[in-house]
């Protein structure tokens, strides 16, 4: 049984053994080394030991005795991730993930990228480890825009500076789009855009500038917008618009198949929204006159409590 379709298109030296079974929606890339090297993994049914090897659609593969799937198309979800989530598939304290999160039914899923565990907002998640670390690349050029509320003041001609980028502690960040959007108390709201995203760029930059973060929300990534996405729920992209907004380019760089099959999971609809609540079908506790005085009681109130007192007196 092989692997891949037969129309997939590739190179005749193949890829390596590990980027296919990602690509089939198994494990990540670094998952599929560890399984090789203990030996779960096997070509044209002979065990192999190292993932410098490549396959072509003429090898089979199979893991753990199993023929690998065929490879799914490529897919892309966009996640309104809480506050309090990890972005990893585990975490060895216990902690609470995103894919801990999400809904049943979804495909194995790679995020693109990481939020950090006390950012929110929009999250892109994909089955296709390729487009991950494609969409990753400071050169693929996607804008990444947050919102951030921080303690402290900041003039918007120090943040223009910030246009030709900054170098902190020996790291070089690259050019950064920031405004101010509004001061509330003693917080100011800004508005900041990046094309990196290094390891905790827009706390350590305001940090520099004197500002401490105390919340942080990407509104988008590229062209998708978190827009009114609810916190925790899930929308995948449909695959004509993910292939335009790709393009040719970085559907190439990343070797996306938007014509494989979806196979048997289907992504499930977004969770209903809480419906607003109804306080007069809510259940009210008797109101107590000790505490609101006898003023305060409804008159249907009142009049249970005379008849009450009426009957105590017979």
């Amino acid at each position: 049984m092989r692997h891949m379709r037969g129309q997939d298109e590739r190179p005749a030296s193949g890829e390596r053994i590990a980027k296919a079974i990602a690509r089939a929606g198994l494990c990540s890339r670094r998952e599929a080394e560890t399984w090789i090297a203990a030996g779960r993994v096997a070509v044209n049914g002979a065990v192999i030991a190292s993932p410098a090897r490549n396959v072509t659609a003429d090898d089979r593969i199979s893991v753990d005795g199993e023929p690998l799937p065929v490879r799914e198309r490529t897919r892309l979800f966009l996640y309104h991730k809480p506050r309090g989530l990890l972005t990893t598939h585990a975490d060895p304290g216990g902690r609470a993930t995103i894919f801990t999160a999400l809904p049943a039914g979804l495909p194995r899923l790679i995020s693109v990228g990481r939020l950090d565990l006390n950012t929110e907002g929009l999250l892109l998640l994909t089955n296709d480890g390729s487009l991950a670390r494609t969409l990753e690349l400071p050169a693929t050029g996607w804008l990444r825009r947050y919102r951030v509320r921080a303690h402290g003041r900041v003039g918007q001609d120090q943040l223009d500076r910030l246009r030709a980028g900054i170098t902190i502690d020996g790291i070089r960040y690259g050019s950064i789009e920031a405004t101010v959007d509004r001061a509330q108390g003693s917080n100011v709201w800004l508005t900041f855009a990046i094309r990196e995203g290094k390891n905790r760029e827009v706390k350590n930059v305001l940090g520099h500038l004197g500002l401490e973060v105390n919340r942080l929300i990407r509104v988008s990534f590229g062209p998708f917008q978190l827009a009114d996405l609810a916190s925790g729920e899930i929308a995948e992209v449909k695959t004509r618009a993910l292939r335009e907004q790709l393009g040719e380019r970085l559907t190439s760089m990343a070797g996306s198949d938007f014509s494989g099959p979806i196979g048997q999971r289907e992504a499930p609809a977004a969770p209903p929204r809480p419906p607003a609540r109804r306080d007069d079908k809510r259940k009210r506790p008797r109101a107590d006159p000790k505490r609101i005085g006898q003023g305060g009681l409804s008159g249907r109130e009142k009049r249970r409590r005379r008849a009450r007192a009426r009957g105590e007196r017979r």
